[in-house]
């Protein structure tokens, strides 16, 4: 057997990882000039910034499990949740949520009763919603719905607007009017349909529940976790700078085009939608609609200040703040505004030299196309001057690190997981095609590294038919 592997992040180097242990012989092909996408680190001067994801979600098992096999153990940390607290960017002040939320719903009653970031409105919808379980069970839409009317129902307006949105936002970039909320809260969506009220569904499930960091990361930065799957592969096997521009399936073999032409037994595609759209619409018409999917860009702004510069600052406790952007179109267009910012070394102390603060700054949704071509030191002065505005007036950084990801998020629009049946049904009707990546189950690394291994698993042993 012969694997093509058309796309090298972590999706698709889990994959090429998984057929090398096996000994299946492949080629992984990446257009770009290295592997990893958009997991890279940045180690500079004792400080390890990391130029897309920073963590993994802990309950997720699957990057852990793959760090351990990588005999990354002694690598692997937790996030500082004793220090743990995200603000709310309210009326140009921060303003922290509650403690004891999760997502926007809470688990404790004195944190949500006593916080200036609700209105009394707001707290008698949180105080109401227990006592409307039967109502809320038997309103449940036999079809998908959007976040926003999902949160809706449970506590209006206000809470959607002023922490489900940019929570959501801060995690896919994305509009919570458009956003699926089985797509993308099936966790939730699990509550309301079994208990109705998501405040007594989440009082009953973390009665005696052992509570674990949120969030999981690797000491040496995340392209470790990269750089030990590419070891893995034989050197052969790796193309880079290799575009992938067209794919046949033809007497039972799958023939790859670039500046080549090879012949393979089953091919993995990891690529982001546009491109995949592009490979496998001239195959059949139906990839054209069904790997049609709006997509966010994000522009990561790390500035990292030294010991004797930091000593100025006065940076508040916790894990950093969320911007609820602008609801007018106008607005939004016309005024790049920050999405959040992580006050790095409170999440992950071990990330910054001691007595250094690092702040990483994001421009995403309507936000980061305004600036994907400007200067870096255009990015780094928006950033700065927001950033002061909010967090007192900030020194010049001892350095920055930018990086742009263009439509780096795919949205997952209501109606995604009806949409990823049909096209399950089609990929089934080319025998050896897999296809990975963030436009399908999941954008977090677990969720990637799990597609990544069991598509390589689903090539070396395929299920029969029917």
């Amino acid at each position: 057997m012969r694997v093509a592997v058309i796309g090298g992040g972590i999706a698709g180097v889990s994959a090429a990882h998984e057929l090398a242990q096996s000994g299946i012989e492949f080629v992984l092909y990446e257009a770009s000039g290295r592997l990893g996408g958009i997991v890279e680190t940045v180690c500079r001067d004792g400080f390890v910034i990391e130029c897309g994801p920073d963590s993994w979600v802990t309950e997720k098992p699957w990057a852990r499990e793959l760090a351990v096999e990588l005999g990354l153990e002694d690598e692997i940390v937790a996030s500082n949740d004793h220090w743990r607290k995200t603000y709310i960017v309210r009326g140009g002040e921060l303003v922290a949520m509650p403690d004891g939320m999760r997502m926007m719903v809470p688990t404790q009653w004195e944190p949500v009763l006593s916080s200036p970031l609700f209105s009394k409105e707001a707290q008698q919808a949180y105080l109401r919603e227990p006592e409307r379980a039967e109502e809320l069970k038997t309103a449940v839409p036999e079809s998908d719905e959007s976040v926003a009317s999902f949160v809706r129902r449970h506590f209006g307006d206000e809470v959607t607007d002023t922490i489900g949105a940019p929570l959501l936002a801060g995690v896919f970039g994305g509009d919570v009017d458009e956003l699926s909320v089985r797509a993308v809260m099936p966790a939730f969506v699990k509550m309301e349909r079994e208990h109705g009220s998501l405040i007594a569904a989440l009082e009953k499930s973390s009665r005696g529940a052992q509570s674990a960091s949120i969030f999981t990361t690797l000491k040496s930065g995340l392209q470790t976790l990269i750089d030990r799957m590419v070891a893995t592969l034989p050197a052969s096997s790796i193309r880079l700078r290799k575009s992938v521009q067209k794919i046949e399936f033809k007497g039972g073999k799958w023939c790859i085009f670039g500046p080549f032409a090879e012949e393979f037994d089953a091919v993995v595609v990891a690529t982001p939608a546009d491109v995949t759209r592009g490979l496998l619409s001239p195959m059949d018409p139906a990839f054209d609609q069904l790997l049609a999917m709006d997509a966010s860009s994000a522009i990561v702004v790390a500035l990292a200040f030294a010991p004797e510069i930091a000593k100025s600052l006065r940076i508040p406790p916790g894990f950093g703040f969320l911007a609820p952007q602008s609801r007018s179109a106008a607005e939004r267009s016309s005024v790049p505004s920050l999405l959040a910012c992580t006050f790095v070394d409170q999440k992950f102390s071990h990330r910054v030299p001691e007595g250094g603060v690092l702040l990483r700054a994001f421009f995403g949704g309507a936000s980061a196309p305004l600036l994907l071509d400007s200067p870096d030191d255009e990015v780094t002065g928006l950033a700065l001057r927001q950033l002061s505005s909010l967090l007192g007036q900030l020194p010049e950084p001892s350095f920055t690190v930018v990086r742009r990801w263009p439509r780096s998020l795919p949205q997952y629009a209501v109606g995604h997981l009806e949409r990823m049946a049909r096209l399950e049904e089609r990929v089934r009707a080319l025998p050896g095609l897999e296809l990975i990546g963030n436009a399908y189950y999941g954008v977090g690394l677990p969720d990637l590294v799990r597609q990544g291994r069991e598509a390589a698993r689903r090539v070396i042993s395929p299920l029969p038919p029917g």
